[in-house]
């Protein structure tokens, strides 16, 4: 069910947000006077802001030139996508309810430089070094209260140590890790996290027909197949299947030897059967694996990937919908937003809240002192949007349809030597163009240090730079940026104000609004539109 917004109801809630917010007296001021302020509620399960699927990026002032919108918004020529949202239109539009005019993401607008400046470098380096993901998930999984899923993998806060060279989890939890590009740029290290992602698919499909007990050559043909089916190809490279282990001629060469790649196929293999390959679509059952981190940075200096997590994001696929279905369910969207409704979900406590598309979605995130706990419902509220509703996505998810395509792509995340390849139809590396476009390293313009770096003094991007350097030599801070940054996000954390945003800003946001007036916004030039982007892109291009 969802509610009808009306003027009295944001009167209400801010009140209610004022009066819960001054009790213990912990108000903490906002830059600026303008919009409600930023005040640590006692009750981390208050409904604070029913409009938090909308993400602090969506407040950027574009002042019709920069446009960090089109990698969440987009409307495709190609109507047969199950993703039927067409939100191209939302590119610079801030087509907000009314409540959403005004942005709740107050930790946009806290200065934290003298606080960052007085944390000790060595401090924030062990403690990025902690590991809260183990004791946590062991805790969890023997806890008689807990009655959802426990997301474990066995040394997963050391990386890729906890992965064999194709990716598969050394414990025999089935999880697969897989290689892939951060999408832009939320994910870039330069702006605050690192992190890596992780599939499992059920049982059935990693289990023969013509053998007693699981196959990994089932389950790497059943997973290359996945991959096909979500980007759509006809074929694919493979690590090396035993095909008499599968009982089929994937290769399609008239012989049932060793394989090395794969032809499409209509339905699953070994036990998996029965269950259709559908373009764009995940088979029901699926579960991934988010861990997102801080930006590791050692005693040397080297950057890379750090134990602590800040969050741990799970999805599972609870059940399937066809394209037709799917339709529905997104006309029901575009009436509900036409309607002035506000977002509601099905929170089903520790399983997860449910998105409403098939997906079950469960998060945790870090307490005051570093150990991980459920997130609360308004917590929650903030992963919904972009694995509900927006146009890019691929069956609710960003980071498989960006997997390095075929064989290359299985094993951990890793971005040395990774070539930034462009979208799907674009001229363009897809950093470079999105530099372009948004007209810095972030959606928010104010990260100096990749200004610096890949922009000329005219503020044009340095192409030519850009496309020598690999996709982690673009996308890495500093050592400074990154202590500073693990700083901020700390602070955070101390003041579980995660309701107000988990941005790790250090300055006040300039180039953002704290409240939208509609008649007052510049539209986005027609030339800085982009449309047909895709979130899956085309390796070929980024060979050497």
């Amino acid at each position: 069910m969802k509610y009808t917004f009306v003027p009295l109801l944001a009167g209400l809630l801010l009140a209610a947000c004022d009066q819960a917010g001054q009790v213990e007296n912990r108000t903490v001021e906002a830059a600026g006077n303008a919009g409600p302020q930023r005040q640590i509620p006692p009750d981390l399960n208050r409904i604070y802001n029913q409009e938090a699927p909308i993400p602090p990026q969506c407040y950027t002032r574009t002042e019709g030139d920069f446009n960090p919108c089109y990698t969440c918004h987009q409307t495709y020529p190609d109507r047969t996508r199950p993703n039927t949202m067409w939100d191209g239109y939302l590119q610079g539009s801030y087509d907000f309810s009314e409540l959403g005019e005004t942005n709740h993401w107050l930790n946009l607008f806290v200065d934290r430089r003298d606080a960052v400046a007085r944390m000790s470098d060595h401090d924030i380096i062990r403690y990025i070094n902690g590991d809260n993901y183990t004791p946590y998930m062991k805790a969890l999984a023997e806890s008689n209260d807990w009655k959802g899923p426990v997301p474990y993998i066995r040394d997963l806060q050391e990386g890729a140590t906890a992965f064999d060279n194709l990716g598969f989890a050394r414990d025999g939890s089935h999880w697969v890790a897989f290689n892939y590009k951060p999408l832009p740029s939320t994910f870039w290290p330069t702006n605050g996290s690192t992190d890596d992602v992780m599939v499992r698919l059920p049982e059935k499909f990693r289990t023969s027909t013509c053998q007693a007990g699981e196959s990994r050559d089932v389950y790497l043909a059943n997973l290359s197949l996945m991959e096909m089916a979500i980007k759509e190809l006809d074929s694919i490279t493979t690590p090396a299947i035993d095909e008499t282990m599968v009982c089929a001629d994937l290769d399609g060469d008239g012989t049932v030897t060793t394989a090395r790649e794969m032809l499409r196929r209509d339905h699953y293999l070994g036990n998996a059967k029965d269950v259709p390959v559908t373009d764009m679509l995940y088979p029901a059952g699926i579960e991934f694996l988010h861990t997102v981190r801080y930006v590791g940075v050692d005693d040397q200096g080297n950057i890379g990937i750090p134990r602590r997590m800040k969050e741990v994001r799970y999805m599972n696929k609870i059940r399937s919908f066809n394209n037709a279905q799917l339709k529905s369910l997104y006309g029901n969207e575009h009436q509900e937003k036409a309607e002035g409704n506000l977002p509601t979900y099905t929170d089903h406590g520790d399983r997860g809240m449910d998105n409403g598309f098939g997906w079950m979605v469960l998060g945790f995130i870090e307490k005051a002192d570093g150990t991980l706990r459920p997130q609360s419902n308004q917590e929650q509220r903030f992963c919904m949007g972009c694995h509900t509703t927006v146009g890019t996505t691929i069956d609710q998810t960003f980071a498989f349809p960006r997997k390095v395509t075929g064989a290359e792509g299985w094993g951990y995340i890793n971005l040395h030597g990774m070539r930034d390849a462009p979208a799907m139809n674009q001229p363009l590396g897809e950093i470079a163009q999105y530099l372009d476009l948004v007209g810095g390293g972030n959606e928010f313009r104010e990260n100096d240090e990749m200004r610096a770096r890949w922009f000329n003094e005219d503020g044009e991007v340095d192409l030519e730079k850009v496309a020598k350097a690999d996709v982690h030599e673009l996308i890495t801070p500093s050592q400074d940026r990154a202590l500073s940054l693990n700083k901020a996000y700390k602070l955070i954390v101390e003041e579980q104000s995660f309701l107000y945003g988990r941005d790790a800003t250090l300055a006040p946001a300039e180039n953002v609004f704290r409240h939208i007036n509609p008649d007052e916004i510049a539209p986005l030039k027609p030339e800085k539109r982009i449309d047909g982007y895709e979130i899956r892109l085309d390796w070929s291009t980024a060979e050497d």
